[in-house]
């Protein structure tokens, strides 16, 4: 009876522990749009730059900070440079999506890590 207790005790503390971890946001960016585009992802710590992301294509998730994050995406041959602002919450991906609009634009699709 002993070992049970003790081995639903570590039980517990393990299932407590992953229960509470909390995966940084990821940021990716995927280019619906004709022409390349740069991006650049402003957070509360730092500013990434996605260059020359091909019409079609689509990022690799990099790991950001929570808390505030500015979208600038320039996108070439466009004379507007769309723009977005929203807030990174932990465990969520964020994929930054460049339209195939007129003028252009930026969605933000968020999903559950």
């Amino acid at each position: 009876m002993k070992h049970l207790i003790k081995y639903l005790t570590v039980i517990l503390v393990a299932i407590s522990f992953i229960a509470c971890s909390d995966d940084p946001p990821g940021m990716r960016v995927q280019n619906q749009n004709l022409n390349k585009a740069n991006v650049q992802i402003k957070t509360v710590a730092n500013t990434i730059n996605q260059n020359d992301v091909q019409p079609g294509t689509t990022t690799n998730f990099q790991e950001v900070p929570e808390g505030r994050v500015e979208i600038t995406a320039v996108i070439q041959n466009e004379t507007v440079s769309p723009t977005s602002t929203f807030n990174a919450q932990v465990d969520h991906n964020y994929t930054i999506v460049i339209l195939n609009s007129t003028p252009p634009a930026i969605r933000i699709d968020a999903a559950n890590k």
